[in-house]
């Protein structure tokens, strides 16, 4: 397993603005890939957040297994936090559940302020999640306009902005924010292969060996249904019999396994064979 480690001078910056706003928001509306969404949690957050309620998004669900995924929610699920799934694809129907969430999660305190004739303003909730995992297309898609930019690759949102996303729900928009140092590099190696870290600084073949790994003890036949390729193979066999079946050879016949590797990176990111996760809830208990 390759040490990875990406903590650029901006997230460091966004950390510490994130920090100070968090004085003036209601609670936090956290997101999460749906396939990993233990690697997908940034430690920071819980120091950030503290007391304030949380509302966990599964983002990227039309990519993972719907199975699991609903282990998931019902993992998430406890008081003062609350769990839904969003499909950004399709962009359609979680708007009003966000915002029913939203709404319940701070239920008490505004029935409070009501109780004492005050008329609650608009809830400020500030959004954040790793890189890449759809923060700022979830804002675009509550809000029906693309008032920010979005792409399929880290590092687009680079600073913290306010949005009036409905009469009942304002959100900060935060820049993708990963942690220090990752003490479990099999983390790490999660979010390097589905898209959260920065892909200039990796070796393509480790991550996908990694991913492979983590496919093969959750889904024992996938790669024979997948690549018609035989059980039981180590990784890097994977890798080489990816490169036969898909004629990837360098000079003579020396099998290209980085090609091997980003080909299946790319199957893996677009859920080429159906959805799938690289975590089960069990490893979460």
């Amino acid at each position: 397993m390759v040490n990875i480690q990406w903590y650029p001078g901006h997230m460091e910056k966004a950390r510490r603005e994130m920090s100070e706003k968090m004085k003036v928001v209601d609670m936090v509306i956290e997101c999460r890939d749906a396939r990993i969404p233990l690697a997908s949690k940034n430690p920071l957050i819980d120091q950030l957040v503290g007391q304030k309620p949380r509302l966990i998004l599964l983002t990227k669900t039309d990519l993972a297994d719907p199975m699991k995924t609903k282990e998931w929610i019902s993992y998430f699920n406890q008081e003062n936090q609350k769990a839904i799934t969003v499909n950004l694809k399709k962009g359609q129907g979680f708007q009003k559940e966000i915002i029913v969430a939203c709404l319940e999660l701070n239920r008490k305190r505004r029935d409070k302020q009501r109780s004492r004739g005050i008329e609650p303003r608009a809830i400020r909730a500030m959004v954040c999640g790793i890189p890449n995992v759809g923060k700022s297309t979830l804002i675009n898609r509550i809000s029906g306009k693309n008032r920010l930019e979005a792409a399929n690759r880290p590092g687009i949102t680079r600073s913290l902005t306010w949005l009036h996303a409905d009469r009942e729900l304002d959100l900060l928009d935060t820049p993708g924010v990963l942690w220090p140092k990752f003490e479990d590099q099999k983390v790490a190696s999660l979010l390097a292969v589905l898209g959260s870290i920065n892909e200039d600084i990796l070796d393509p073949k480790f991550i996908a060996m990694d991913a492979i790994r983590s496919i093969q003890e959750g889904y024992p036949h996938f790669f024979t249904q997948a690549y018609a390729i035989q059980e039981d193979m180590n990784p890097n066999q994977v890798l080489k019999a990816i490169a036969e079946k898909r004629g990837f050879k360098l000079e003579g016949d020396v099998l290209d396994t980085k090609r091997a590797a980003q080909s299946f990176i790319y199957d893996l990111r677009k859920a080429k064979f159906g959805g799938i996760s690289l975590e089960s809830v069990h490893e979460g208990m």
